[in-house]
């Protein structure tokens, strides 16, 4: 009998038909069951991607918000100006990638190739500025500055010119209203990255960056971007497959940006600015009789803080720089004489990010910390000439000795060898070399209740917290550069260096009797910014609150109406007692009357406006010395710093009595006259408005003199004007030669008010923090040394 079936078939054929009919179906439910997901299940979404397909969107900018100075004048606006846009979209689809294009636009507007060429090309790691570093599917502004012809040219020829516009577009201004540079304060905008623009694709209002948009890269611009930037204009264009525009989805207005109000004083900023520059020029006129040739004078700061708020009334740098260089896209060169070594870096904002030793005006914690330790207000003090400590000399400035003094007459007469004696005991007290589990630290601790070695959490980025070097830190600066300093160690030299290598490899975690007695005036390892200083002399005028300082008084709508009022926010009170305070302030109003600052305020009106004072020396190894002068009165708090300017008094001194003279309306010889004065209380209230928007602004009746001091009736104006030209700079020095760099540091930082939004994160204390080249160049190679007055 036949195994054959009737079909014909055999089983192995079956089984396969049967295998391949599974498989069919399987496929088919698959795809079924793919397509009910996509049709049914996820029908809504597909429908709106496939929706957008054919949506484009067109981003009109929105007008930025205007930062204006505490009576409404602007200090960054906005200008109408003819802009000339470039397509990479279009320049790609040229045969040639657009290089015709382009040759034929440089030659219109008078500009070489290579720039035209540089300015339209993208950002990435490899390609140096001038590149665009926008979306790549946004117009690449080449210039912002065209000409009514140069657009005529262009937009008459369009077949010579495709994917370029010549449009008028709102452009940022920063306008140096009454001569005020203020580079660093207002920082300044660039456009937003492709990467930018696709992390907040899905996000809405001012969360979603848009290709358009211009945004805050440094200063008050980034702090407060989101108040300024205002929200962006979209039209949605219907477009069929080739790309033709078929209809409008829709349009949503662009929203212009609020204003910012600060606290700032345009005049007196000019004020400030102008004496800093001044007083480092009169610096490099100066002999040095320690390192016989002239102060170089690098670089400097000064800070105006209103004592009862903590509001900044005027804060200068220098080096300073132009801020419009950045409107348009910054050119290759002067992006490099911004940020070469060189240039000494003029974007740093010295006033928070310049660290330096701060030299005797540290004196007033010194002082704080003694009393806090117990040691008496009415007992008298050893001032020797010099003291030896742990085998090495400790002198007074210039070797004078006082006898036994006072705690007031050491602040006075700033005797670095009284806070020795006391340092070196209070060192001894808490276990000398061999510490105890317990030791009190009143020195220390006194510092970071004072505020320092954390940021003061001003309404500016990139602060940094300057150095506390208590134990935390040496053990934890040990830890890093141990290493180090015994390979320094091996090659057995003889410098200063080495021998501090040759110390620090063995023990350098120590806290030895040196490094108390250096920190002790300021010396040593302690690092200070300007505006922490200034906050600490506030508060020894108001009574004894620490204010975080502020720029910022207040966000106006384009209308005139108030959105929010940024109030002063106190951080903590002095650590002391209202005797302590009382003491301190007439010690600090001697050195004006009969201290160190005498010789420099010699006919000031004291019994009617009285000043405070400490001036500071700092002394740095491989370096002039640095000059400090912490200043205060009823109503503000006045400090300037110049590395490598001098002495505290002698550096600072003329420059700080004219800025006194300023506010005031004193005259060389102490007549005081109100009616001159520019800012005699500081200004509480805010701008009036007008309906339109524009703040109601009072002309000045007089105008200053910075370098003199002296002020002069002038003529009555009908209306300020919207903007002034931009001050001409004058260009600092750079360094003779740069600074070696610095080795990894660890940031005793206390945390003052972590949940502001401004402020950058900071390792914890003891945690290492490694440098960069910025540190390198701001911060002092100081290790031992006297501090002067």
């Amino acid at each position: 009998m036949s195994n054959i079936p009737e079909t014909g078939r055999t089983r192995r054929v079956t089984i396969r038909l049967v295998v391949l009919q599974i498989l069919v179906l399987s496929l088919l439910a698959t795809l079924g069951g793919r397509l009910w997901y996509l049709q049914i299940r996820n029908a809504k979404e597909y429908t709106a991607k496939a929706t957008g397909n054919h949506i484009r969107e067109v981003v009109e900018p929105a007008v930025r918000g205007e930062i204006l100075d505490a009576s409404g004048r602007i200090l960054a606006g906005n200008e109408t100006r003819l802009v000339v846009s470039v397509s990479r979209t279009s320049l790609l689809q040229q045969k040639d990638g657009g290089k015709a294009v382009l040759g034929r636009l440089a030659e219109v507007l008078g500009m070489p190739a290579k720039d035209v060429q540089e300015k339209v090309r993208l950002c990435d790691a490899k390609t140096p500025q001038p590149c665009w570093n926008g979306s790549p599917y946004q117009p690449i502004p080449v210039t912002k500055e065209a000409t009514t012809q140069q657009a005529m040219q262009i937009m008459e020829r369009r077949e010579d010119f495709p994917g370029i516009t010549a449009q008028p577009t709102a452009v940022r201004r920063y306008t140096g209203a009454e001569g005020a540079n203020m580079a660093q304060v207002l920082g300044y905008l660039s456009p937003v990255t492709d990467d930018e623009v696709s992390k907040t694709a899905d996000k809405t209002g001012l969360d979603r960056y848009l290709p358009a948009d211009q945004i805050g890269r440094a200063g008050l611009e980034s702090v407060y971007d989101r108040d300024l930037r205002g929200t962006a204009g979209i039209t949605k264009l219907e477009v069929d497959n080739l790309g033709r525009v078929i209809g409008n989805a829709g349009t949503v207005a662009p929203q212009t940006g609020n204003n910012l109000v600060t606290s700032i004083d345009a005049r007196v900023q000019k004020v400030v600015e102008d004496n800093l520059a001044q007083a480092m020029s009169d610096a490099r006129n100066t002999f040095d009789k320690v390192t016989n040739r002239n102060y170089e004078a690098d670089s400097g700061a000064a800070v105006v803080m209103d004592v009862h708020t903590g509001r900044i009334i005027a804060m200068a740098s220098a080096p300073t720089y132009d801020p419009n260089l950045w409107v348009g896209g910054i050119s290759g060169k002067d992006y490099q004489s911004l940020t070469s070594k060189d240039s000494n870096f003029p974007l740093l904002n010295r006033a928070i990010q310049g660290q330096s030793a701060p030299g005797s005006t540290f004196k007033v914690v010194s002082t704080t910390a003694a009393v806090q330790a117990g040691y008496s207000l009415d007992g008298t003090y050893p001032c020797p000439k010099a003291m030896t400590i742990g085998g090495r000399e400790f002198k007074n400035f210039e070797s004078e000795s006082f006898g036994s003094i006072s705690l007031e007459k050491a602040l006075e007469v700033s005797c670095d060898t009284v806070f020795y004696g006391l340092a070196y005991d209070q060192w001894m007290k808490d276990g000398g070399i061999k510490p105890k589990k317990d030791a009190a630290d009143w020195f220390f601790k006194t510092a970071h209740e004072f505020g320092l070695g954390a940021k003061t959490g001003i309404d500016l980025p990139s602060e940094v917290p300057g150095r506390v070097p208590d134990r935390q830190w040496k053990q934890s600066f040990y830890d890093n550069n141990k290493d180090a300093w015994c390979a320094q160690a091996q090659k057995g030299g003889n410098s200063f260096s080495d021998q501090i290598a040759k110390e620090n490899c063995v023990d350098g975690y120590q806290m030895r009797a040196g490094d108390a007695v250096n920190y002790a005036i300021g010396q040593g390892d302690t690092l200070v910014t300007p505006v922490q200083m200034a906050r600490i002399y506030s508060a020894l005028a108001n009574g004894g609150t620490f204010y975080r300082p502020t720029i910022a008084k207040a966000v106006i709508s384009p209308s005139g109406d108030l959105v929010r009022e940024i109030a002063p926010h106190a951080d903590a009170k002095f650590p002391g007692d209202q005797k302590l305070l009382s003491y301190i302030d007439q010690a600090t109003a001697g050195v004006i009357t009969s201290g160190t600052a005498a010789w420099k305020f010699n006919g000031w009106p004291q019994d009617k406006i009285a000043l405070h004072a400490k001036t500071g020396t700092a002394e740095v190894e491989g370096k002039q010395t640095t000059s400090w002068l912490d200043t205060y009165s009823k109503d503000y708090a006045v400090v300037m710093t110049i590395s490598q300017g001098g002495t505290g008094s002698g550096g600072s001194g003329d420059a700080i009595r004219r800025i006194y003279q300023a506010l005031y309306g004193v005259d060389d010889k102490g007549n005081i006259d109100n009616g001159k004065a520019l800012l005699p209380a500081p200004q509480a209230d805010l701008p009036k408005f007008n309906p339109d928007g524009t703040a109601i602004i009072k002309p000045a009746a007089y105008t200053v003199d910075p370098a003199q001091g002296s002020v002069a009736q002038a003529p009555a104006l009908a209306a300020a004007p919207a903007f002034a030209p931009a001050p001409a700079l004058t260009p600092v020095p750079a360094l003779a030669a740069a600074a070696a760099p610095a080795p990894s540091d660890a940031a005793a930082a206390v945390a003052w008010d972590p949940s502001a939004t401004f402020l950058d994160p900071a390792p914890p204390a003891g945690s290492p923090a490694p440098y960069t080249a910025v540190d390198t160049a701001l911060e002092p190679t100081n290790r031992q040394g006297r501090g002067r007055a």
